[in-house]
């Protein structure tokens, strides 16, 4: 079973190449965050057609995030319980394949000096608790993936040196994420991959493709108790040279069958 999971920055404007990926990697499911439409305006047809359910929290002009699967799809739920009509849409969970799935969109943070880092901080600590709840509530593993917009390590950024103490590599952001995986959670990614100067994102601004000036914030969070059945993790960096490409890229993994 191949899980994905990408940051499309806006679904309309990237729909060709979310196509043309699907039809080439056919995952079983995809995540996507920063679709940018609202549920109406989600373009279904073109998934269903693939094989793809849908299930969408979406948004106009920003956030946004949304299912697909192969399998069917259920006990569909956005954000968090607490949430009010008005928030974000920032999360979707739903249970496929016996497993409980998530796409996340964690909040830039802008800046540290800025109000909204510390709601980015927050944010992330109630994803934890939310995580946990749905472990014992659900009780089926977790696979969690999104833009975390959170470099976990200093190769996981082409100059670590540039972002210490700054938003994506601030010591409390990383903190966060650390409890998180602290929780029962595993890196899928590093699990296959130690390697440096693999990355998520680009800037759209100057040559930071040509020089791999890129950071990972981009991941797929598995379960421990998945552990044995993972298999193969990874990074498609080819869509970032594609025309009018999002400025991130999919992350996999795959797992055998339970």
């Amino acid at each position: 079973m191949k899980i994905a999971s990408w940051n499309v920055n806006s679904i309309r404007a990237r729909l060709a190449s979310l196509t043309r990926w699907l039809d080439a990697q056919r995952p079983d499911v995809l995540l996507l965050q920063e679709t940018k439409v609202t549920d109406d305006d989600f373009p279904r047809d073109d998934l269903l057609r693939r094989g793809y359910s849908v299930v969408i929290a979406g948004q106009k002009s920003s956030n946004g995030v949304a299912i697909l699967s192969q399998h069917p799809i259920r006990d569909v739920t956005v954000g968090f319980p607490e949430d009010g009509p008005g928030a974000e849409k920032r999360l979707i969970a739903a249970s496929i394949a016996g497993l409980r799935i998530m796409s996340a969109y964690i909040p830039n943070g802008r800046d540290v000096a800025h109000p909204v880092f510390q709601q980015k901080l927050a944010w992330l600590s109630r994803l934890r608790g939310f995580l946990l709840e749905q472990r014992a509530s659900v009780r089926l593993p977790i696979v969690i993936g999104g833009d975390f917009n959170v470099a976990r390590e200093a190769r996981d950024l082409w100059a670590p040196e540039l972002f210490e103490g700054q938003v994506h590599f601030h010591p409390e952001e990383r903190n966060r994420i650390n409890a998180l995986l602290n929780a029962g959670f595993m890196d899928s990614f590093r699990q296959f991959c130690d390697a440096p100067a693999r990355y998520s994102w680009w800037d759209y601004r100057g040559p930071s493709v040509a020089k791999n000036r890129g950071l990972r914030i981009d991941y797929l969070f598995v379960d421990d108790s998945l552990a044995p059945r993972c298999t193969l993790a990874g990074i498609d960096a080819e869509p970032r040279l594609w025309e009018k490409p999002s400025d991130h890229v999919p992350v996999w993994v795959e797992l055998d069958s339970a």
